[in-house]
């Protein structure tokens, strides 16, 4: 039994999603049961529109499903239609306190409006942007930091607290329930875990709207990816989130990669190899370290789920194979053991242990893949 049907088996591990409705960003669908999706947003200067169509095509490559641009001027928003035309993944306009702005930006073509309505000014104002996102399909995001509050709710909680946030976000969702707008979705950010996890929590249970997850501000790659994998790992496992985005000081690529290593580990999507490897000790038949490192990177072009193990020795190695597509685990004389969908297969010299990997794993990918087609043509 391969690796992708043994997760059919195993109830232990199912996340039961919160119930939501449905939107869509461009092609993408947002809530119910769609995938959750994983999102970023580029640096560059949008006026910029060739760097700015450079960056999101890096973030297609990486598996990004939706791209965000700031859009904080009219250099922006002009800039904005060639980003569109450029790019394959559905572009979110990035919108604060001018509502000219998000009119431009949705006859730009932009697929989705981040927004929050109460920031716009005028009843007048909001109503011409709500119609501008109606008469161009457009779904909106409410976004809500702590680091923003309304003054109003500062004054009234004291400091940013989850009540406070969740009572911003409904606000701004009678704005447009009010209209009859419902295309929208939520998130409720701050850099601190704890409080991005409660009020997440909290709206929850408030409405039905699809929540946009993430920990703002969260640093560096490393604390930050930890920061965001314990805050939205958190929500995930408890069934709350339908589209993430990890916000890293780092290049944006490597927000991609995180968010899908964070749905990755919750077996909630799946995208490349996951590879299985040991932190190796004194038993290892070879340097496992050094050998993760360069499949890590020769691997990276496989977008076809799918596991791989690398164990330095017989302790572990052939459990874990097990459950893998591909495996490998040291033994001694310079060899290990090879094992295909759970099984022994054969052995292989430790030199040229990577090439053989690789060509194993690339296999495997294609025949995944011809499956698909396979599955999909009869499908239809």
């Amino acid at each position: 039994m391969t690796a992708q049907a043994l997760e059919h088996v195993r109830p232990w591990r199912a996340i039961q999603r919160r119930p939501s409705r449905k939107i869509r960003v461009g092609s993408v669908e947002v809530g119910g049961d769609a995938p959750i999706s994983v999102q970023s947003m580029t640096n560059t200067l949008t006026a910029d529109a060739a760097a700015t169509i450079d960056q999101v095509r890096a973030l297609e490559e990486a598996g990004a499903d939706i791209v965000r641009v700031s859009c904080p001027d009219v250099e922006s928003t002009a800039a904005l239609k060639a980003i569109v035309k450029g790019s394959n993944v559905p572009i979110v306009a990035d919108i604060h306190f001018h509502y000219k702005r998000a009119i431009e930006a949705a006859e730009a073509g932009a697929a989705c409006l981040r927004i929050n309505p109460g920031n716009i000014g005028s009843a007048a104002r909001v109503r011409e942007v709500v119609q501008a996102a109606r008469d161009h399909g457009l779904s909106m995001r409410i976004g809500v930091n702590a680091g923003s509050l309304e003054r109003d709710l500062l004054e009234k909680y004291g400091e940013p607290c989850p009540e406070a946030m969740v009572e911003s976000a409904l606000s701004h969702a009678r704005i447009l329930q009010d209209h009859d707008f419902h295309e929208f979705k939520i998130s409720v950010k701050a850099s601190d875990v704890f409080l991005t996890v409660a009020a997440y929590q909290l709206l929850s249970e408030a409405i039905d709207c699809p929540l946009h997850l993430g920990v703002t501000e969260a640093g560096p790659t490393r604390p930050g990816t930890i920061k965001s994998a314990i805050g939205m790992g958190s929500l995930l496992w408890a069934g709350i989130g339908d589209t993430i985005r990890v916000s890293l000081a780092a290049d944006p690529v490597e927000e991609i990669k995180a968010g899908f290593d964070i749905l990755k580990s919750l077996n909630l999507r799946h995208r490349g190899v996951n590879i299985i490897a040991c932190p190796s000790c004194a038993r290892q038949g070879f340097n496992v370290i050094e050998t993760v490192g360069v499949l890590e990177e020769r691997l990276a072009h496989v977008t076809t789920p799918m596991s791989l193990s690398i164990i330095g020795c017989v302790v572990n190695g052939p459990g874990e194979a097990l459950f893998t597509d591909v495996g490998f685990t040291g033994g001694g004389k310079g060899a290990g053991m090879v094992y295909l969908a759970g099984r022994q297969d054969h052995k292989q010299d430790n030199v040229g242990m990577v090439d053989h990997i690789v060509q194993l794993v690339e296999a495997r990918a294609a025949v995944i893949e011809a499956e698909r087609a396979q599955a999909l043509q009869a499908a239809e």
